[in-house]
């Protein structure tokens, strides 16, 4: 069983794609004003920072929207791409803008809640999207530059689980960028009915969990 202690030492000292794979079936969850939402992490993708083409800090970028990058491990960096909020979690130390997408999540609490907020959408429709699983939590603009450890939003490591195998794909929507275009920097829970554009037939009975 790991701590928060364990996670904050992970967030400092691994590669931001050793911690993408490392957060594949963390438990994150939202309390909210109506109660808590939460699920487990099966699809993220590791942006890295100054050199990727596809990040928002390419080329030390900076602009207010992305002054979250630049925090400490364990910042959390939001920002809306087609009215839809994405939820980012900050990776390495204060000045070195690289973090990881959450992609997609399978449910485990709160789950009324979170169809209430999916506007009655069930099942994989429910969080297999970075939009649709940041509005089935709940998590709202505010949390921007707060920290993943210390606010309503948390990750909660004793209830982490273990995937059988770990998929290494290339991102989604990262057209045009060269090499970055085709780089395995997406991590995802093989099986899983909740990962982002998952094939029916690739389903597994244990949806990929040990």
């Amino acid at each position: 069983m790991q701590t928060l202690k364990e996670v904050k030492e992970i967030l400092n000292t691994k590669t931001t794609s050793e911690i993408a794979e490392y957060l594949i079936g963390m438990y994150i969850e939202n309390i909210t004003p109506k109660g808590i939402t939460a699920g487990y992490i099966v699809d993220c993708e590791a942006y890295l920072g100054p050199e990727d083409e596809a990040a928002h800090s390419y080329g030390m970028r900076k602009t207010p929207r992305v002054r979250a990058m630049y925090e400490k491990a364990g910042t959390i960096y939001l920002y809306t791409m087609h009215t839809h909020l994405i939820l980012n979690i900050i990776t390495q130390k204060s000045g070195l803008p690289q973090g990881v997408m959450i992609r997609a999540l399978e449910p485990a609490e709160g789950i009324e809640l979170m169809k209430e907020n999916r506007g009655g959408k069930n099942g994989p429709q429910l969080s297999n999207g970075p939009g649709k699983l940041v509005a089935a939590l709940g998590v709202t603009k505010d949390l921007y530059g707060q920290s993943i450890f210390s606010s309503s939003l948390r990750l909660v490591p004793e209830k982490k689980r273990t995937a059988k195998e770990i998929l290494r794909l290339p991102r989604i929507g990262i057209p045009n960028k060269g090499q970055w275009t085709q780089m395995p920097l997406r991590y995802a829970v093989a099986g899983n009915p909740y990962i982002s554009q998952q094939k029916k037939n690739q389903i597994r009975e244990d949806w990929g969990w040990k």
